[in-house]
């Protein structure tokens, strides 16, 4: 399985340039890009950072109008970004925002799980621990492996 970080890879897989598309596009905001990246019954799995489980493109849509919308800055830095095989991406990125009534900027590293299939996102599930979704990317891969073969 192909486990090369995009900063050392020339050429990146497609899922991993469709998942660079995700986060220029929520850089920018623009949330009805990001959602179109979403198949249409696709699952968000957001609970273990306390904000739910999100199934279907509109109820992803709603989400990111509530959350994202009500902070004043929002960036997600990108730090490493796996192709593990299968359509599975693991990431880990930096989220960087503020509130509106705030002065202070919450710092959040995450370890987004991207499970995609035929150009769209399946899953996406955010790990607020890294080992914890890595391993979990891991395992992802090794069940599409799986269920791929004969």
């Amino acid at each position: 399985m192909p486990q090369e970080s995009v900063t050392h890879e020339p050429t990146a897989t497609g899922v991993l340039e469709l998942t660079r598309h995700v986060y220029t596009a929520l850089n920018r905001r623009d949330f009805d890009a990001v959602t179109a990246m979403f198949a249409q019954h696709a699952v968000w799995d957001i609970s273990r950072w306390g904000l739910g489980v999100h199934v279907g493109t509109e109820a992803i849509r709603r989400f990111m109008g509530d959350w994202f919308e009500s902070l004043e800055e929002y960036e997600v830095q990108v730090h490493e970004l796996l192709d593990l095989g299968n359509g599975v991406v693991y990431a880990e990125v930096l989220q960087v925002a503020r509130r509106a009534a705030s002065r202070d900027h919450l710092r959040l590293r995450s370890a987004p799980v991207y499970e995609w299939a035929e150009g769209s996102i399946a899953r996406l599930t955010l790990y607020p621990n890294l080992s914890e979704g890595r391993g979990a990317a891991e395992r992802a891969a090794a069940r599409a492996t799986r269920t791929a073969s004969p």
